[in-house]
């Protein structure tokens, strides 16, 4: 297995990492969160790291118009990255890029540098964000045509969570692949395991600041889809709820903050609650205010409400707690008293949002509660789906928005939220997002749970 240091930063160690490449792979990310970029052969290098490469921005989901459309994409060093041989049958490497204007200036919508900016005013005042995600995916078999094949007889097993017997678990020996892969891309694997649904995985990598970790989740998508495609055959998707009777794909978001000038971890307090400190509860408070707003972008899709429903781990109910995974926000409580490991999960993003995005507006509305003190009110430490609506609004628990319309409509007067993205990024992020609900409107179902052959058609390969 290559492993390569991590990170990169040397201009001329970059070079010689890519004497055996053939071609490089130069990605970025769009305003939905999906990798575009085009393909150099390697003996462009040199120019590429130092100028960039041109590109048409007004082809691209949230980039420019037709009138302005010349872009440039430049490599960012430390994602240097190494593919598989059998990816392509060829030597391939890869950088994510970012996004600059002919004149030299970042791209305002790029959003990679969104969130940069946001981690930027984040440390000027004095927090270091920490990051981390847990994404889950399906294995799932093809046809000749390439096709998906009837669920219930061609998952990949029909193992559950944790499972792990060899010769049962088919899935175990595609995760350690994915894991070699990972590595190799200069991702430190934790640990990964079989997940609740049947084929269903997860890997988990090592937590970093919000940059580095939504630079990782966009390649762990992309080396798991190519794994399962190039290796075996078989189609990794991360569409948030494939079928209606199997637990959706979620992406637990896990976040804490650190003192900039003594390094002390500002969500830690011995004798609080779960060890919590107040400014954490604050940044608590911040996240349950703009909770419903937050949703438009942590769970962009039409299918992602169809994950949002009662009956599995994924919450509907505006509610914190210790451990308690019917909770909104949960505080792992894994290693008791080490201060290091003080950090709070929010749980309702899924693997299609945009992880930039997704960690500047929660950073963003984290910070709003400890600039306003918001209270998070009292932790529900009972499973809130037991509990009846009179007594949730006894609690003062709300609920999420049952679809994405409705995600919308909240954003549009969430100030903060708007303001995380920009004024311009916000709008046009709504108008597209809109746009995506009225193509589904026509295909509605009566069961409004139900996945629809528009959803399936639209987010299965996403």
């Amino acid at each position: 297995m290559y492993k390569r240091p991590q990170p990169i930063q040397d201009f001329d160690t970059c070079l010689k990492l890519m004497n055996h490449a053939d071609y490089i792979l130069l990605h970025f990310t769009d305003m939905f969160g999906f990798f575009k970029g085009r393909t150099i052969p390697v003996e462009e290098a040199k120019n590429a790291l130092m100028e960039g490469v041109g590109f048409d921005g007004s082809s691209i989901i949230g980039g420019v118009t037709i009138e302005e459309s010349d872009m440039v994409m430049k490599p960012e060093i430390s994602t240097f990255a190494v593919c598989p041989h059998y990816f392509y049958d060829k030597g391939v490497v890869s950088f994510i890029c970012n996004i600059h204007r002919p004149d030299g200036k970042r791209f305002e919508s790029d959003p990679r540098y969104v969130c940069q900016k946001a981690t930027e005013t984040a440390l000027k005042e004095g927090y270091e964000p920490t990051a981390a995600a847990e994404l889950e995916f399906y294995l799932v078999l093809k046809n000749e045509e390439g096709e998906v094949y009837p669920v219930e007889n061609h998952l990949i097993d029909k193992q559950r969570y944790f499972d792990i017997t060899p010769g049962r678990d088919i899935t175990e020996t595609y995760r350690m692949d994915l894991s070699n892969t990972l590595f190799s891309m200069g991702i430190t694997v934790e640990r990964e395991q079989h997940e609740a649904g049947a084929a269903q995985n997860e890997i988990t990598f090592k937590y970093s600041d919000p940059i580095t970790t939504s630079d990782n989740i966009m390649l762990y998508k992309f080396a798991a889809k190519a794994v399962a495609d190039r290796k075996y055959s078989w189609i990794a998707t991360f569409m948030p709820k494939p079928w209606l009777d199997r637990p959706g794909n979620g992406m637990h978001i896990h976040i804490g903050l650190f003192n900039t000038k003594d390094g002390k971890n500002m969500f830690y307090d011995p004798e609080g609650y779960a060890q919590l400190s107040q400014k954490c509860r604050y940044f608590i408070g911040g996240l349950l205010e703009h909770a419903k707003a937050l949703c438009a972008i942590v769970a962009p899709t039409v299918n992602s409400y169809k994950r949002l429903v009662p009956g599995y781990e994924a919450p509907i109910y505006i509610a914190w707690s210790r451990g308690n995974r019917s909770a909104l926000i949960r505080v792992p409580e894994y290693f008791h008293g080490k201060e290091k490991e003080a950090r709070i999960e929010f749980r309702c993003p899924d693997p299609l949002c945009n992880p930039y995005l997704a960690y500047t507006v929660i950073l963003k509305a984290g910070l709003d509660g400890i600039k306003k003190k918001i209270e998070p009110g009292e932790p529900v430490d009972t499973n809130v789906y037991h509990l009846s609506e009179a007594k949730r609004r006894e609690l003062g628990v709300g609920v999420l928005p049952t679809s994405l319309k409705e995600a919308l409509e909240e954003w549009e007067s969430d100030e903060i939220c708007i303001n995380a993205l920009g004024k311009e990024n916000a709008e046009k992020y709504i108008e597209l997002k809109m746009q995506e609900w009225k193509e589904y409107e026509p295909h509605t179902p009566n069961n409004k749970n139900e996945i629809t052959p528009w959803e399936l058609q639209k987010y299965l390969y996403a």
